[in-house]
């Protein structure tokens, strides 16, 4: 149980993003409102595009993890934005993106969560997966976001 406890443990500080990374919240929240559809040179993605992302993509892992009527969403169409942000629909995109990461968090957290049990409606994926796909992926994404702020400074 002392093993379970600290792979929980570890999962949530990896999810919070502020071990080896900033956290995903540090970088957006303060992202300035006028440039998060700038392209800045060397970056294939604005800001706002990139959390977007992140936002449709942690939501489908979270809505698979926790589903059992999780439909597909098709990669890549899915998973990026049509339009430019807006800075309502950047503070609501943060909003989202933010809460949908507490509800990883929480799940994690849930000492009935059993982390390695296979999520029933998948093909083998199970939530310590999923978890670690989501710290993996934002991360990711993170620096990207990073980059850019740091661009237009």
């Amino acid at each position: 149980m002392e093993q379970i406890r600290a792979l929980r443990e570890h999962l949530l500080e990896l999810l919070k993003g502020e071990s080896a990374h900033i956290s995903l919240e540090a970088a957006v929240t303060d992202f300035p409102g006028e440039h998060i559809n700038a392209q800045v040179a060397g970056s294939p993605h604005t800001a706002w595009q990139l959390l977007e992302h992140i936002r449709i993509a942690q939501w489908d892992i979270l809505d698979f993890s926790t589903n059992s009527d999780y439909k597909e969403i098709k990669w890549p169409d899915d998973y990026w934005p049509k339009e430019e942000g807006t800075p309502e629909g950047w503070n609501k995109s943060v909003q989202q993106t933010l809460g949908d990461l507490q509800s990883m968090r929480d799940l994690v957290a849930e000492k009935e969560t059993d982390l390695f049990a296979k999520i029933p409606h998948g093909t083998g994926q199970t939530i310590l997966r999923e978890a670690l796909l989501v710290a993996d992926h934002n991360a990711y994404h993170v620096g990207q976001i990073m980059l850019i702020k740091k661009s237009l400074q």
